[in-house]
């Protein structure tokens, strides 16, 4: 998420999550006026309403050998696997984001349709506090830190987003040293965020040591014809190898990075990355809830699918 997280050495005490993922709340409060803007400030917009016919497409899966799957079968009400994922909990002050993250199967659950649905709730049944106050809102957020990693593959999710001013979800990935090293100095790599005032423009982005926050570098991609990415299911995914990301969306290219778009920086991608799946209510970025806003909101998630670039590449 194109927001700026608390130092390695100091991460949120309102977080309940291990190290390496307490680490990863980008916060943009550092940012002051300029954060609002984050995903457009520093963005390389390619044009919108790109389409399968004038864009190449992402590379096949022919080649590709499965290092992660989670279709998110099983029952209704279900937990996520927590072989697979581990949920963090607590608030985000930094970010000025609304919501709790909760523990559990609450706002994290399979609805026995071959989804996980993470869901955003105006409520605090458990009279939750946040850096403004008594909570507002509950939500979910999930993360692979030390059960998957990998370097270099094909990375996809088939998810359907939420709706409404203030939502904002995310599909993410961090460098599995952040505990070490900090952030931005781990890299980030936002495979899709979309915010609720854009409801037909989705945004990928790199963020690395010079090139964070505001300053990261991606492109925004926009749906056709006044289409909302709320509407049904798309394929979000970025092909990563040594000195290049593409990110696609149901397919289709919408850029490509290399070390030769970060004016001089150092390109840190060339390492074990963890997941991140959320759902956040509000902050710097998409605003805060208006009155237009409904509640419960959903983020539905198909699936998600990790690949090698191709069958004998190994997994880290």
């Amino acid at each position: 998420m194109t927001v700026h997280p608390s130092p390695s050495s100091s991460p949120s005490p309102t977080l309940s999550s291990p190290p390496s993922a307490l680490s990863t709340r980008r916060r943009r409060n550092q940012l002051g006026a300029l954060a609002v803007a984050c995903g457009v400030l520093g963005i390389a917009a390619l044009p919108t309403g790109a389409s399968a016919d004038s864009a190449p497409r992402s590379p096949t899966a022919t080649s590709r050998a499965a290092t992660f799957t989670d279709d998110f079968n099983g029952p209704a009400g279900a937990a996520v696997d927590g072989a697979k994922w581990q949920i963090e909990t607590g608030d985000n002050v930094n970010n000025h984001e609304r919501q709790y993250y909760t523990a559990g199967n609450r706002n994290a659950a399979l609805d026995g349709q071959g989804n996980l649905v993470i869901t955003a709730r105006k409520e605090n049944p458990g009279n939750y506090q946040c850096w403004y106050g008594t909570c507002e809102y509950t939500s979910a957020r999930l993360n692979t830190a030390g059960k998957f990693t990998q370097t270099y593959g094909h990375v996809e999710a088939r998810m359907k987003v939420p709706r409404g001013q203030g939502m904002w979800p995310a599909f993410w990935m961090l460098g599995a040293d952040i505990g070490d090293v900090g952030w931005p100095n781990s890299g980030e790599i936002d495979v899709m965020e979309n915010v609720g005032f854009e409801p037909g423009t989705v945004h990928g982005t790199l963020h690395g040591p010079g090139y964070s926050g505001s300053g990261g570098i991606g492109a925004g991609y926009t749906l056709p014809g006044g289409e909302a990415f709320a509407d049904k299911f798309h394929t979000f995914a970025v092909d990563w190898s040594p000195n290049k990301v593409t990110w696609s969306v149901d397919g289709t290219v919408y850029q490509t990075r290399t070390p030769a778009d970060l004016n001089g920086n150092r390109w840190v991608f060339d390492k074990p990355f963890f997941l991140i799946l959320n759902l956040a209510v509000g902050g710097y970025w998409p605003g805060d809830p208006d009155g237009s806003t409904t509640f419960p909101q959903r983020l539905v998630v198909d699936y998600v699918h990790v690949s090698t670039n191709n069958a004998a590449a190994p997994k880290s």
